[in-house]
């Protein structure tokens, strides 16, 4: 790779090139790591700790079912879908260590939204926390899904304060909706079984598909992007580069994982980079209840903790987030959506630590740019491509754009996916020679620093998670009373942008309520519309194309939001 602008802006010590065939998959590395590590906290949840010996055991135990007890085979796609419990990492290695592909499923997804990435991604199986085991039986019978593994929250914590935890869930917060699936296996019996022999060796070759991870992609509907072995083990060799020589250390971090690690962001930089480096991992199951997250984070000598601008505040808005000890805290790491100025001054002036921007995508494993690891890292830029990445600000012909202009964020490296599954067209459509577009709009300062100035695509950005307005429109669109819909992101404090649909109807009677309810049975919590308007008609082109950019123009010229 030739010398880019922003290798003399490089943390000291930081190579240009790491080896993104360091491991011939990532089941190797875990096992190194775990033989490295061995009686190091690798996990804590609850209050229960995880060695990596432990760690390792449990792993094996779980591959070993999969390889024995089921009729799944090397390639096969196992669907995993569950907050951040103990049991996340040991079914995510056991998947890949049994030589399968994890499809990581968001927990509060609707039956609707299951039942298209189960049967998109063919899944033969799938790891599921009890608390949503009623929505896979609405569904599960459309599927191809043979063999169904439900957890409860507290199997992994063992013990009398498990079977308490359990049966508080359960039976007094009533978080567990009656459900049969009578096929199902038990998670600890999965244990149980899967500890009667090893399993056994399975030869898997990087170039193999690790993840389908799904996406909308820069368009469309939620696709699986395609990530090998050697894609993700790159990004976590790039990673560690630029942390361990911005100060972190190995064996001696404590990460706060709030963050779900079937995100992207939380998947490289939590539950597979801390691995890699021997750090002890402090998994929060429900960052929303603050009062319980505090308390996490006040059990611990806490140095590193990962978010998206929404956590940030939403911690600096709480009373007691300033009484707590940030004596050992060196940075935080904000992806996932824009970190605002405003927050990252306040975390500072309350912490008296930086939060570093960086910036990626599903489709690149996710990390492509990060900033220096320093306390004077300015805000608003994503900052530099991270080592073995080029990235390239392109105009609308595939020309390079001179320094300060803004043209469309383009990336090359060994972390970009290999396409969209069962999807050539479109992943033909997102490259540029091998240019991957990443359909943000950017400018680079002379020092080779990036900035996102927009988005080309009219995604819409909801606390990190993109919401694509033809899945909205296509969810509307089946209410009786609707005749047309047209969404649009639109500003929003808490959440960087918030849902608004505006509707044509066809019944005078329609209501915002109504709407509203239609999508809280079919679309997950941020992707439902926070604002609904009604409309006599659409702007549309010529062809009768519906333009979302002129009807987001006129809402922001007649309505402000707070």
């Amino acid at each position: 790779m030739k010398k880019q602008p922003w290798h003399d802006s490089y943390p000291e010590g930081v190579r240009v090139e790491i080896n993104p065939d360091n491991y011939r998959s990532l089941p190797d590395m875990v096992d190194e790591r775990i033989g490295i590590y061995k009686d190091l906290v690798a996990f804590e949840n609850m209050g229960k700790e995880m060695t990596f010996s432990e760690l390792g055991a449990a792993i094996d135990q779980f591959a070993s079912y999969l390889q024995n007890h089921t009729n799944l085979k090397q390639g096969d796609r196992v669907a995993i879908q569950m907050p951040n419990l103990l049991q996340y990492p040991v079914a995510l290695y056991g998947v890949l260590k049994a030589g399968m592909v994890v499809v990581n499923t968001n927990p509060l997804y609707t039956p609707s939204e299951m039942l298209h990435q189960f049967n998109d991604s063919g899944a033969k199986a799938i790891v599921i926390v009890e608390n949503f085991a009623c929505n896979l039986e609405e569904i599960l019978k459309e599927t191809q899904i043979e063999t169904v593994i439900v957890t409860k929250i507290g199997d992994m914590i063992g013990g009398l304060k498990g079977s308490i935890i359990n049966f508080v869930v359960k039976n007094i917060k009533k978080m567990v909706p009656s459900y049969s699936l009578p096929d199902a296996v038990g998670f600890k019996e999965v244990l149980k079984l899967g500890a009667e022999k090893p399993p056994m060796p399975v030869a898997i070759d990087s170039s193999e598909i690790a993840f389908l991870q799904y996406t909308g992609g820069t368009t469309g509907v939620s696709k699986g992007g395609m990530l090998t072995h050697r894609n993700v083990i790159a990004n976590i060799e790039q990673v560690c580069e630029w942390m361990l020589h911005g100060g972190l250390v190995e064996r001696k971090e404590i990460f706060i994982t709030a963050l779900p690690m079937y995100h992207i962001f939380a998947l490289t930089c939590n539950a597979l980079m801390t691995v890699r480096i021997g750090a002890r991992n402090v998994l929060v199951t429900n960052p929303r209840d603050m009062k319980a997250f505090l308390k996490d984070l006040g059990r611990h000598q806490w140095t590193i903790l990962t978010g998206v601008n929404t956590l940030f505040n939403g911690l600096l808005n709480q009373p007691n987030f300033k009484n707590l000890d940030f004596s050992n805290v060196k940075f935080s790491f904000a992806g996932g959506m824009a970190l605002q100025k405003f927050v990252a001054d306040k975390w500072f002036e309350v912490t008296g630590t930086p939060v570093s921007e960086g910036y990626g995508l599903t489709e690149t494993s996710p990390v492509l740019t990060a900033n220096p690891l320093r306390k004077d890292a300015e805000t608003g830029f994503i900052g530099m491509p991270i080592p073995s990445t080029d990235v390239v600000i392109l105009d609308d012909d595939g020309k390079e754009v001179k320094t300060g202009e803004r043209g469309e964020l383009c990336a090359r490296g060994p972390q970009v996916f290999q396409g969209y599954w069962n999807r050539p067209e479109e992943t033909k459509n997102c490259f540029h020679e091998d240019w991957f577009k990443t359909g943000d709009i950017a400018v680079m300062n002379e020092q080779g620093f990036f900035k996102i100035v927009d988005r080309k695509k009219e995604m819409i950005l909801v606390s990190g998670f993109n919401v694509y307005p033809n899945e909205i429109e296509d969810c509307i669109a089946l209410h009786d009373k609707v005749l047309e819909v047209g969404a649009i992101g639109v500003p929003d404090p808490k959440s960087t942008e918030a849902v608004k649909v505006y509707i044509v109807k066809a019944d005078e009677s329609l209501t915002e309520e109504e709407i509203k309810e239609h999508c809280a049975e079919h679309l997950t919590g941020y992707k439902r519309p926070k604002y609904v308007a009604f409309i006599d008609e659409l702007p549309k082109s010529n062809v009768g194309k519906i333009l979302r950019r002129i009807l987001k123009e006129n809402d922001l010229k007649t309505n402000t939001y707070e």
